[in-house]
């Protein structure tokens, strides 16, 4: 992997444009899916931030961007506001049926087809990629780059040094033996009854019997001596927190046990830490759900700078019933608050693409508050402005701003950094070194979709 001054690295891309249309796996078009790809080698999370915030998203190693106007399901990039979720009723019956089963072993009967699962992008068909992790690079003679290209910083910085290329931190084995779980020790399901015993008194609500023992708490207070103080009473207004709910406390006798284990995972991004980040680091990670011993479900997550990106979740078919998907969005959500108290800046749920014009991906808008980001611009909407546009058309730009562009467009293409035989260059430099024809009309098309910074920080693999 490429090295820059500063322990900073490179990310390493091949683009390969979006002409050819695939299966939509939401509205089963067989040619109506349409996405910009590029295969990445390697990338930083700082990289990948920039680009999910215009609109790309991963599939292991393969980043696509759809094209929206031209895409039969249009999928645009919803984010959570992470700190400010309040639990709907809808997620609060989800949680409660989650508990229930643990405690009781109660499994509710199947409803409907089950959650939807994001589709991978696995009919996108992504090219062969070149191999490009070769032994040793360099970079061109800095008085070359200045005179092709005045001031560009990314290809100054470059300059400085000369790094060996090592294979990406995907290639070797990222398995982390530590293991978290936060779920309760499992014990033996009680055995089946003859029914109730008429010689026993009634069932009570627990509610009434914690007031019970309030009250005589209170009085053996009272009793002793003791100054007898009223509780603060939690008002009625005031709902449960998600961690409340989640970690509502389990009977010592609950019929299972759900444990969570968070492992690294493959993928193009580089782990890598930070004096301001979480303990974790940043990275992918997998996110085990493990029943009784056994994994129910597996979810994927990109921990980036200013947010933890959900990428997919399987779940065992068994289990269906218990909206594992919902559930684990819930759990990632809490994860991100826990985060965001080590670090920062990171304040958002990525929840990947809403597609408002498939219903089942609808669901993905109760995760409020939460924003789509303009396709034009770039900017976060939230997404109550956004809906009344999709209800009437697919496509829709969200800026209200008809002025207003992208703020972070490449001016002047010839600042895209290339990697062409081993060399790290500029445009410019490149243009003028290659022999045969010109593909500047794919470059700048390239660098008008991955923005200014990207655009200056990437090495675009070129052959």
């Amino acid at each position: 992997m490429v090295k820059m001054a500063g322990n900073n690295s490179y990310t390493i891309v091949e683009y390969f444009g979006g002409d050819d249309g695939y299966r939509c796996g939401y509205c089963k078009n067989e040619k109506g899916n349409f996405s910009h790809g590029m295969w990445s080698h390697t990338m930083t999370v700082r990289d990948y931030q920039d680009l999910i915030d215009r609109g790309w998203r991963r599939s292991g190693k393969y980043v696509y961007k759809p094209i929206l106007k031209k895409t039969c399901c249009p999928q645009y990039t919803i984010r959570c506001h992470a700190l400010k979720f309040q639990p709907s009723k809808s997620h609060k019956k989800i949680l409660k049926k989650l508990n229930k089963f643990i405690s009781k072993g109660e499994l509710p009967p199947p409803q409907g087809d089950g959650e939807p699962m994001d589709s991978v992008c696995e009919e996108a068909g992504p090219r062969e990629p070149t191999k490009v992790c070769q032994p040793e690079m360099k970079f061109a003679a800095i008085e070359e780059v200045q005179k092709d290209v005045t001031e560009c910083p990314a290809s100054a910085e470059a300059q400085k040094e000369v790094a060996d290329v090592k294979p990406t931190g995907s290639e070797t084995s990222q398995k982390d033996p530590a293991s978290v779980s936060d779920g309760r020790t499992s014990s033996v399901a009680p055995k089946p009854g003859m029914g109730a015993d008429p010689k026993r008194p009634p069932c009570r609500k627990a509610k009434d019997l914690r007031k019970e023992r309030r009250h005589q708490k209170d009085q053996s207070r009272q009793v002793d001596g003791a100054p007898h103080t009223n509780p603060t009473p939690t008002p009625n207004n005031q709902s449960k927190t998600l961690e409340e709910f989640i970690g509502e406390s389990l009977p010592d006798n609950s019929s299972h046990c759900l444990e969570f284990r968070r492992f690294l995972c493959d993928s193009p991004l580089e782990a890598e830490h930070s004096p301001d980040g979480p303990e974790v680091g940043y990275g992918s990670f997998h996110q085990q759900y493990w029943l009784d011993g056994r994994i129910v479900a597996v979810g994927v997550i990109d921990i980036l700078p200013t947010c933890v990106s959900s990428v997919y979740l399987y779940y065992h078919p068994d289990f269906a019933s218990l909206s594992l998907g919902s559930y684990s969005a819930l759990r990632e959500i809490a994860f991100t608050r826990q985060l965001q108290k080590q670090s920062p800046k990171l304040l958002y749920y990525y929840l990947g693409f809403y597609i408002h014009s498939c219903p089942k991906m609808r669901y993905k808008g109760q995760y409020r508050p939460s924003d789509l980001v303009c396709p034009e611009t770039y900017v976060w909407v939230p997404i109550d402005r956004c809906i009344p546009q999709l209800d009437s058309s697919r496509y829709a730009r969200f800026n209200q701003d008809l002025d207003a562009g992208d703020a972070r467009a490449l001016k002047d293409v010839g600042r895209v950094l290339v990697l062409y035989r081993r060399t790290v260059m500029p445009y410019a430099a490149y243009s003028r070194k290659r022999k045969g024809p010109t593909d500047e009309t794919v470059v700048e098309q390239y660098a008008s979709l991955v923005g200014q910074d990207c655009a200056e920080r990437i090495l675009l693999y070129r052959s």
